[in-house]
């Protein structure tokens, strides 16, 4: 019985007395938007606080059952929230979790963390350092027993295009012939000046920013999440991260980069391939480069996959 003679002390369920007005299986049934603080494990640092937005659903396979416990999808990522860190162990017991307060109703369980995580990034020359945030995606699926987990980051880089380079220095080239045309002997001093003068670079190839999707499958060997060492073979396969901290020796350094390290989507795409296919702990990977072209109106966009047999297969 309760204390309060207002709350009544057998209140009806509907969802479970009840069967379905119209009869048939359901893939998943459950909640989105869930806002929820977690306590993240990376293999960046220490345990770290972070704010997620999350998706939790079960399947219904029973035809007739009207429908799911969603409360119990809630309290049990609240638990989550409250008394332990979310790392890939904790996933997994979650997810069984899920499926064993519906054990008369579902037998497949999903989630989705989606968050942004910060790590800090040291300036490339003048020793600071600065935040830079990546949007990352953490799913896992238990499917009868089975277990599918994915990790997804986003990483924003400079590309300079290899053609408008190219035609950049033709016009460089028109423009010394046309300053020293005639001239037997140039002084260098002379050239250096010119160089150095809005009349000597009359043109500069044309770069954009860039964003690089990647998913990769992780196995239950891990604990942590890959985060940096993930974010770290993307930036080092791409050479020209974009910067937080930023002083004129940066900014010149970056400028030497991105002259150095010209590339088409194409390029960019197989940098990242290789060096995701040197890391031996992802089992698979997919991957998206997206130059967001500022010579076109429309985006050059390059996907690939590591090749395993049958594709990639998403949670």
């Amino acid at each position: 019985m309760t204390d309060n003679p207002s709350v009544p002390t057998l209140m009806p369920d509907v969802a479970s007395s009840a069967k379905a007005q119209i009869s048939g299986t359901l893939d998943w049934v459950g909640m989105s938007e869930i806002e929820l603080p977690l306590t993240v494990v990376t293999d960046a640092d220490e345990p770290r606080p972070i704010s997620a937005r999350v998706e939790a659903f079960v399947n219904l396979p029973k035809a007739h059952a009207k429908g799911i416990h969603m409360s119990r999808l809630y309290l049990a990522l609240d638990r989550l929230s409250l008394t332990d860190t979310l790392n890939l162990h904790s996933l997994k017991a979650l997810l069984q979790d899920f499926i064993r307060t519906h054990e008369d109703l579902s037998d497949q369980a999903f989630v989705k963390f989606q968050f942004d995580y910060h790590m800090r990034r040291p300036a490339l020359l003048s020793g600071n350092e600065g935040w830079r945030n990546y949007p990352v995606t953490l799913t896992g699926r238990l499917d009868k027993g089975q277990l599918a987990l994915e990790l997804e980051v986003e990483v924003a880089y400079s590309s300079t295009c290899p053609c408008s380079a190219a035609l950049a220095r033709q016009l460089i080239q028109e423009a010394f012939e046309h300053q020293f045309h005639g001239e037997e002997r140039v002084d260098t001093e002379l050239v250096h000046r010119w160089l150095g003068s809005t009349n000597g670079i009359v043109a500069t190839p044309h770069s954009q920013r860039s964003l690089a999707q990647i998913k990769v499958r992780l196995n239950e060997t891990q604990i942590a999440l890959p985060i940096q060492t993930l974010v770290n073979a993307i930036e080092g396969a791409v050479k020209t991260p974009v910067q937080a901290a930023v002083k004129r020796e940066d900014e010149q350094e970056f400028a030497r980069l991105n002259g150095q390290n010209l590339m088409f989507v194409e390029d960019a795409a197989r940098r990242v391939k290789f060096a995701l296919d040197e890391q031996a702990q992802f089992d698979d990977f997919w991957l998206r480069v997206n130059h967001l072209e500022s010579l076109h109106a429309h985006d050059a966009v390059a996907v690939a996959t590591k090749g395993v047999e049958g594709g990639y297969q998403p949670c």
